[in-house]
Order: C-alpha cells, then sequence, then structure tokens
C-alpha cells in the first residue's frame, strides 16, 4: 500500500510491492518469449502480454469481493467445478492423448485449473465452519480427506498427474494448517510410499517412461530423456552471467523443445544465467513469504487458511517446474506460471493473487476499525 494525496485512494490502497513483484515476473516471461520467437513479438510475447493483462484486471476485480460472499458462494462453486470433470470425464475434448477440455466452441475450457484454488476454498471453508475442538477428531478428517480425493481423482483418470497434485497438495495443506495431528500425514506419507509399486503399476505407460528417465536421464538422450538432457545443457551453457539476450543457441537453434512452455525457465537462463536465474526464484519467493504474512495477519480462521493453501499453491506452480526443468522431478508438464507461454497457469495464480489481494485488504481494515 501506498500513501500519496495525488494518486486515488482505491488505487494507494493495493499491495504495491506484490504488483511490482508480479510485474517483474510477468515482464520476464514476456521479455523470453519475445526471445524465444527469434526477436518477434508473434506468436507468444503479445498474446501472452494480452492475457497477463487481461487476468490481472480479474485479480483486482476479485480482491474487492467481500469475505462473506465468498464463503457463501464457496460450496456450490466447488460442486459446479465437481460436475464440470465428471462432464470432462464422459464427453470431454482430448488433445495430446489427454482428456482434461470442454469444447465450447470459442474456448476449451479446462474446469482442473479452477479446482486448485477452489479445493483451498472448500477446505478453508469447511474447517471454518466446524468447532475447533472437532478438528482433531475422525468428524475433522475424512469429510475433508473427500472433498480433496474426488477431485483428485477425477483429475488423475484424464490423466493429469501434474494438476492432481497440485489440487492435493493445496488441500494437505490447508488441513495441516487447520491443526489435524500429524500422526495423520506421517501415517497417509508412509502409506504412500508402501503403495509406490501399486502407484507406478498403475501408470500410463508415458508416465513410467517420465518415471525411469528421471531416475536416468542418459539411458534414453535421444528419445524420452531429450527434453531433460536439452535443458540441463541450456541451463549448465549460460554460466554466470549467461550468454546475452537474444543470443541462447539451444532454444534458437531448435535443440531446446517446449523452450516457450514447460521449459522456459531454461530459455531464460541460457541468455541471462546464473544471476538472472537466482533473481526470478527470488522474485517468485517473495510473492509467495507475502502471501504467507498475509495469511498470518489474517483475522478470521477462514482468511488464515485460505490465504496458506493460495500461497502454498503458488510455491508449488513454480517449484515443481523449477525442479522439472533441472532434472530434480520427473516431466508432469506444469509450466512456469507468469513466464510461460499460455492462459491457463496465468488464470489460476491470477485468481489466487487476486483473493490473497482481498484477505489483506479485509484484513488491513478490520485492523484499521479495531
Amino acid at each position: 500500500m501506498i500513501s500519496s494525496a495525488i494518486i486515488p485512494q482505491p488505487l494507494a490502497r493495493l499491495p504495491w510491492r506484490l504488483i511490482w513483484l508480479v510485474a517483474l515476473i510477468c515482464t520476464i516471461g514476456i521479455v523470453t518469449l519475445f526471445s524465444a520467437a527469434g526477436g518477434s513479438w508473434s506468436p507468444w510475447a503479445l498474446k501472452q502480454g494480452l492475457i497477463i493483462l487481461a487476468f490481472f484486471g480479474l485479480a483486482i476485480a476479485i480482491s474487492y469481493i467481500p469475505e462473506r460472499f465468498v464463503k457463501q458462494v464457496t460450496f456450490p462453486t466447488y460442486m459446479v467445478i465437481v460436475v464440470l470433470l465428471i462432464i470432462v470425464d464422459m464427453v470431454g475434448f482430448v488433445g495430446k492423448g489427454a482428456q482434461r477440455w470442454i469444447d465450447l466452441g470459442f474456448i476449451r475450457l479446462q474446469p482442473s485449473e479452477f479446482m486448485k484454488p477452489g479445493v483451498v476454498l472448500v477446505l478453508a471453508r469447511f474447517y471454518d465452519l466446524i468447532p475447533a475442538s472437532d478438528v482433531r477428531q475422525w468428524r475433522g478428517l475424512w469429510p475433508a480427506a473427500l472433498l480433496v480425493l474426488v477431485p483428485f481423482a477425477l483429475i488423475l483418470t484424464q490423466p493429469d498427474l501434474g494438476t492432481a497434485t497440485m489440487v492435493l497438495v493445496g488441500g494437505v495443506t490447508v488441513m495441516f494448517v487447520a491443526g489435524l495431528p500429524m500422526w495423520y500425514f506421517v501415517s497417509a506419507a508412509a502409506a504412500l510410499g508402501a503403495a509406490l509399486p501399486v502407484v507406478y503399476a498403475m501408470m500410463h505407460d508415458y508416465q513410467r517412461k517420465r518415471v525411469l528417465i528421471f531416475l536416468d536421464p542418459e539411458a534414453d538422450p535421444l528419445g524420452a530423456g531429450y527434453h531433460i538432457s536439452q535443458s540441463k545443457i541450456a541451463i549448465g551453457s549460460g554460466g554466470i552471467w549467461g550468454k546475452g539476450y537474444l543470443n541462447g543457441s539451444q532454444s534458437h537453434l531448435d535443440y531446446l523443445p517446449e523452450g516457450h512452455t514447460d521449459f522456459v525457465f531454461a530459455t531464460f537462463v541460457e541468455e541471462w544465467g546464473l544471476i538472472g536465474g537466482v533473481m526470478l526464484i527470488f522474485a517468485f519467493a517473495m510473492v509467495v513469504r507475502w502471501g504467507m504474512k498475509v495469511s498470518q495477519r489474517a483475522r478470521s480462521r477462514y482468511s488464515q487458511l485460505a490465504a496458506a493453501g493460495l500461497s502454498m499453491t503458488i510455491f508449488f506452480y513454480f517449484t515443481v517446474n523449477l525442479m522439472m526443468v533441472m532434472g530434480l522431478a520427473p516431466v508432469v508438464g506444469i509450466p512456469l506460471p507468469l513466464v510461460s507461454y499460455g492462459g491457463s497457469a496465468v488464470m489460476t495464480v491470477m485468481i489466487c493473487l487476486g483473493l490473497l489481494m482481498g484477505i489483506e485488504r479485509q484484513s488491513r481494515t478490520r485492523s484499521t476499525l479495531a
């Protein structure tokens, strides 16, 4: 928030520290997409800039929605998204071997993106409604587990392991912050570890290949391991200071696949080096730090839980992508939000940021009135 006699109060009360951080990240994305296209605004940079502006306007609009209204529509909205996920599984549009979209003619809607913030809000509302004494009881676990596992299973069948995992992590974060006993999480982790062979057997062939390539990328450097191998080469060739803007050989010579989407970080670091990569990571970390501070300062239990879950959703988004492009995690198709080309990730993150800005504004207003 800034204070000035010249700037109108609605603008002065915006969280400008967050806005400048988001603007920096988005600028890095547009600049990188411009370079990835060989120094051209088309086909990615200009369109991405327009998408960012549109969804940033949406984020500002969301930030003015009163908390009581968000609470009222949380459960109905969650149910609508679940119904849309069922429709996707039944008659959804199939593309690139996955069935994740509803074709509306003028747009292909991906309902699973709405579930990322949706599951956070519905769990925050659930724990806001039940008595604090019930949280550590069985009745504080099983309804929340159903609210998470139903969309998780529906998204997993599309198949979309990356999005399903993000929904799961967002939900588990809210359950953890709500105060469920630690042994629940330890037991679940142990059960998951024991079930890994079964999970692996249930995976699709391409998912198994991704896991095997993650464990040994050099096993098929010209086939399934090509993405990871070229990504590591691009990141390593950038060195400390990078090769210079518009001088990335891996992306410009088309050695790096998906250099404008999933592997955009490798494109950026090759040109801007370790220094540029650290700066981008730091900017994302500061956004998450701001979100967690919003959670700490929130005046209601609902706001605390929602802010923590939304912040973790953003954290998981960029962390998994960075680990993926550096070979520290299997390739699961999660883009780098606000940097990779595409509107889905921008929409999800801007919805999260809009909700966080709304929580921050209302917490600040209550503090002023108190």
